[in-house]
Formats: structure tokens, C-alpha cells, sequence
């Protein structure tokens, strides 16, 4: 989808039905929370049932005792002492009522937080090669912060529904006439809303995804920095967060136009013009009887109480449409079906020797082009396969579908002669060793780089992988060893010491399957002698895939395959490929060339 369309994508409005179907599954998260909830909603009542009997009891005041001058001194103290009373026990309940809230809500956020998370964690490989991590990041953090304003709004919603109740049942119970005439405002009210409603869904949409993109520009900025400066793209991109900027700015400007036309102006319009229509009704002189002013006071209270939830909800309005497309956004991350290869696991079943098979094995990442085509190879246990290719052949391919990163499409994929697919997740993901060329590193430090949190991994157990892989050389020399502070991404450590580090974190669970993604393709000569002493004695016992940028690391491999086009076009030893003279022949020589070139 290019920009074009999916910008027209996002310009449109969400419907009034889909909103609604939004808003029943927000909700849907709040109702876990069931006893916050009924307290908040009784404490809500009886404000609103609070806010009606207030105004009555100072109208029957005025009109029963001050209008007739039978007002004595212990009336007065007692009418004081009973509002006063009264005004504390409101605000009691407005402190239950809003802290029960609060405390659901927050409850709420955090389920939702949990939702996503766990949700982003099975969702396959595919998912994340097309969504930029900016746009996730956005969503997890940006879009549920929204979801506590859009509670807010509930909030207000919730009291406005119980003071429209109450204040149009008073009205009715003072002047039912009056109370009439007060009910012809509330469908013009509804109408601005959903006006308001149909209107703004489009904008908020537009500002959330540009929000997103904002997003996504900062983090690839912030990632790739190093890079900005050598090429001097800063510019570039300067000019790029500007544009994304400057759109954001004249969405939000958009919004502010459209909020000060149909939010606080017009609803206090309304509010003004229903409390001249009340003043005019009780000021006309053809009324039979005089009203009196307790009354007229009264009254005025309940279209307070009836306009001023109305008009907070309305200008809350906005914070609500933000919701809605924040949920939106939220909701197409849990209902994305992308997951991870699914496992039909047998009970029980574990894997012992090693032996690895593809059968006729193809293989497409978009479900088009194929990557991979009739892919077949035996590895017995203990040996070692070389996979070797030119970039794109597919090498990575073979290891993605074999760790179940992805689906494969067509043959079978065997381990100890059963299908990959009959083992358990934890039983691949403990036996299968994978070390990538790209090593991570996470906050923390050296332990727990190389345990990640598995506390069955004993220390000693790490210092034991450290040393095999030649890693303990560098780790004992560091301030706090073992303990030794690593920052974000392990800058400070060389390529070669993360890429070690990352070696002894797969070796220390002993893995069974030891698959090598050209880990030694970005570590310097002496290094990478210290991982070949390391791995010659590691590979013993264990069934090994190394795919090899530098054909010399694999030269003592069981057996080697050459990929082309995702295709095997040769297969055999380091001996018996150079006899071929042809591809890997080619490749080695080049190789060899280039070094004693160097």
C-alpha cells in the first residue's frame, strides 16, 4: 500500500456503529473490576440524588420561612448546620465515588498494558519485519496513555447521565411546564454531539497515525545516529521530522477550530438561552398565581446541574474521539493474527540425538516469492553442516524456518526423525541454540547477559560456558567481572566481546542443536581464533548449522551446502567442493585472493 492510499485509508470517518463496537470492548476491560465499579456508580447516584436536594431544601427555606419573616435564629442555625452537614457528606461520596474510579481505571490500563504485551510476544516474526518499532512503541505506550483520559470522560459521562436524571426529575417535581420547555434542549445537545462525534473521528485518526510516524522518524533518528552524522543526512533528516511535525501541528490547529466552534461555546449558548426561556416562562405576567423566588432559584440550580455535566462531558468530547481511535489502534494489534508457527506437540516428547532432515522443503515469506525450493539435507547427530551462499540465497531462510520463526510451506522438517511441528516451543527452544551475527545486549550486566533470567543457571555454570568460549579472558579483566555494569546495547563492549558474551548465553543451556547465523562474520581475526578453539570442543556431541561468510571457519565441517537462489547447487565436504571447481570453488579462491591481497 503506498502513502497515497493509506492516507486516504485514514481520512476517513469512523462510523458511529463502529465507535460503539469500540467502545463495548474498552469497556469490556473496566468490567473486571466489578466492585470498584458498582461503588463508583452508587457513589455517583447519590451525589447527583445529593445535588437535587440541595437546591429543594434552600427553596423551601426561602419560600417557607424567609418569604413569611418566620425565620427565627435556631431556624437559621439549623438550616445552616443541616446544609453544611449535607455539603459534607457530598463531599464524602464524591471522594468514594472518584477514588474507587481512579482505582479501577488504573487497574484497567494495566490489564490493557498486559494484553498488549503478551500479545506483541506471540506474534510471529512477519509481524514485526512490516511494522516499524516506533508505530509498536507508540501504540504500547502513547495509545494506553490515551485510555486514561478516555476513562476520565466515562467518568464524567457517568455523573452527567445521573445529574440529566435528577435534574430533569426536580424540574419536573418544581414546574412541570418549565421542565418541558428545558427537555427541547437536550436533542439539540445530542445532535452536536454526534455531529461533533462523526467529525472529529477523522481528525484523531489522522493524529494518532501521524503521531506514530513522528514516533517511528525519533527512534530511527535516535538508532541510527552514528550513521546520520558520517553521511551528513542531518538535514535530511531534519527537513523529514519538520514535515511530519508541521502535519501534526495543522491536525492539532484542525482540532482546536472544530473543538471552540461545537464544544464550550455552543453548549454555553445553550446553557444561557434554556436559563432566559426559564426567566422569561416565570416572569410573564399572565400567570395566575406569583411564583415565588425559592422556586425560580431552584430551578435555576437544576439547569446548572442539567447544562454543566453536559457541557464538561462536551468539551471531554475531544479526549473521548481520542479514545476511540487510540482503542482502535490498540484493538488491531490484539485481533492481528500473524502468530507465531503454531505447535501440535505430542506429551512427553524431547529431543535426544540431534539428527536433523529437510524433505523437500519450500519456503515464501509473503506467500508469493518463493525464498526457499525443494531445500533437502540429512545432518547426523554430532556432525556439523556448513551452509554457504551469496546474500539472498537464502541461507538465513533455512535457520528461520527451523527455529520456527516462520511457516514453511511445503515438506518436512525432521528432527530425530519427527516432524519439527510435534515438539513443544520450550522443548525447540531448549535444545536449539541459536547465535545470530548481530549479538544483543540488555541493561544489566555481564550474569545476567549470559543467564537472562533463568535461575536454574547456577554461577558457576556461567563462568564454565564463559571459559569454553574464551570469554572469561576479557570478563575477569573488567571492573566487577562477572558483575560488570553493561549499558544499553552493550556499547561499550567490542563486537567481538558481546559477540562472545552471546555465545556463552546459548552454550550455557547446553543445547543439543547449535545453529550458527554467520556469527563470526563481524569479529576480528584473533577473536574469532578464540571462538574456533572454543566451538571445536563445543561441537562434540552436538548436531551443528553454521551458515559461513568466511569459508575457512567451516573447512573441517561434516559435510557443506551451496545455495543459489534458494537453491542447493552443490553438496559435499571442503575437499570434495573444491575438486568440483565450481561454485564454492570460485568463492574460496576469491576469498583467499582478496586475503593474501590484504
Amino acid at each position: 500500500m503506498d502513502n497515497k492510499s493509506n492516507q486516504s485509508a485514514w481520512a476517513k470517518n469512523i462510523p458511529m456503529k463502529q465507535q460503539m463496537r469500540i467502545f463495548r470492548r474498552l469497556i469490556s476491560f473496566f468490567m473486571y473490576y466489578k466492585i470498584q465499579i458498582i461503588v463508583a456508580i452508587i457513589g455517583a447516584f447519590l451525589v447527583s440524588a445529593i445535588n437535587m436536594l440541595l437546591p429543594y431544601g434552600l427553596q423551601y427555606f426561602l419560600d417557607h420561612f424567609l418569604l413569611e419573616e418566620s425565620a427565627t435564629v435556631q431556624i437559621i442555625l439549623f438550616a445552616g448546620f443541616l446544609y453544611a452537614i449535607v455539603s459534607i457528606l457530598k463531599a464524602a461520596l464524591q471522594f468514594i465515588y472518584e477514588y474507587y474510579y481512579a482505582v479501577g481505571a488504573e487497574y484497567t490500563l494495566e490489564k490493557v498494558r498486559k494484553a498488549l504485551y503478551r500479545k506483541l510476544h506471540k506474534l510471529g516474526m512477519r509481524y514485526f519485519d512490516q511494522t516499524p518499532a516506533g508505530s509498536i512503541v507508540s501504540r504500547v505506550t502513547n495509545d494506553t496513555m490515551t485510555l486514561s483520559s478516555f476513562l476520565t470522560v466515562i467518568n464524567s459521562t457517568l455523573m452527567a447521565i445521573f445529574s440529566i436524571i435528577t435534574a430533569v426529575i426536580a424540574m419536573f417535581i418544581t414546574n412541570k411546564t418549565a421542565g418541558l420547555l428545558m427537555l427541547v434542549f437536550l436533542p439539540i445537545m445530542l445532535l452536536i454531539m454526534c455531529i461533533y462525534s462523526l467529525q472529529s473521528s477523522r481528525l484523531y485518526r489522522d493524529f494518532r497515525e501521524r503521531l506514530s510516524r513522528i514516533n517511528t522518524n525519533l527512534n530511527e533518528s535516535i538508532e541510527g545516529v552514528s550513521v546520520i552524522q558520517q553521511f551528513k543526512q542531518e538535514n535530511r533528516m531534519t527537513n523529514l521530522f519538520e514535515n511530519e511535525n508541521g502535519g501534526l501541528r495543522n491536525i492539532r490547529l484542525n482540532m482546536i477550530r472544530m473543538n471552540s466552534l461545537l464544544l464550550s461555546p455552543l453548549t454555553s449558548l445553550l446553557y444561557s438561552l434554556a436559563l432566559a426561556v426559564s426567566l422569561m416562562y416565570f416572569g410573564f405576567p399572565l400567570h395566575d398565581v406569583f411564583v415565588p423566588a425559592g422556586v425560580v432559584y431552584a430551578f435555576s440550580q437544576y439547569i446548572s446541574q442539567l447544562f454543566n455535566p453536559v457541557a464538561t462531558m462536551m468539551d471531554q468530547m475531544t479526549l473521548f474521539q481520542d479514545g476511540i481511535v487510540a482503542g482502535k489502534r490498540i484493538f488491531r494489534i490484539l485481533d492481528n493474527t500473524e502468530y507465531e508457527p503454531k505447535q501440535d506437540p505430542i506429551k512427553g516428547l524431547t529431543i535426544n540425538q540431534g539428527k536433523i532432515e529437510f524433505k523437500h522443503v519450500n519456503f515464501s515469506y509473503d506467500g508469493k516469492n518463493e525464498i526457499l525450493h525443494d531445500i533437502n539435507f540429512t545432518v547426523n547427530p554430532g556432525e556439523t553442516l556448513g551452509i554457504v551462499g551469496h546474500t539472498g540465497s537464502g541461507k538465513s531462510s533455512i535457520i528461520n524456518v527451523m527455529m520456527r520463526f516462520y511457516e514453511f510451506h511445503q515438506g518436512q522438517i525432521l528432527i530425530d526423525g519427527v516432524d519439527i511441528r510435534k515438539y513443544s516451543k520450550e522443548e525447540l527452544r531448549k535444545k536449539l541454540g541459536l547465535v545470530l551475527q548481530e549479538p544483543f545486549m540488555f541493561y544489566g550486566d555481564i550474569n545476567f547477559n549470559i543467564r537472562l533470567y533463568n535461575q536454574r543457571i547456577s554461577d558457576h555454570q556461567i563462568k564454565n560456558a564463559a571459559k569454553k568460549v574464551q570469554a572469561d579472558q576479557f570478563i575477569e579483566q573488567m571492573p566487577g567481572k562477572y558483575h560488570a555494569k553493561v549499558i544499553e546495547g552493550g556499547a561499550e563492549l567490542s563486537q567481538g566481546q558481546r559477540q562472545l558474551i552471546s555465545f556463552a548465553r546459548t552454550l550455557v543451556t547446553d543445547p543439543k542443536i547449535l545453529v550458527l547465523d554467520e556469527a563470526t562474520a563481524n569479529v576480528d581475526t584473533e577473536t574469532e581464533t578464540l571462538i574456533q578453539q572454543g566451538l571445536k570442543s563445543l561441537r562434540k556431541g552436538r548436531t551443528t548449522l553454521a551458515i559461513a561468510h568466511r569459508l575457512s571457519t567451516i573447512a573441517d565441517a561434516d559435510q557443506i551446502i551451496v545455495l543459489d537462489k534458494g537453491r542447493i547447487v552443490e553438496h559435499g565436504t571442503h575437499e570434495q567442493l573444491l575438486d568440483q571447481k565450481g561454485y564454492y570453488y570460485n568463492l574460496y579462491t576469491l576469498q583467499n585472493a582478496g586475503g593474501e591481497e590484504g
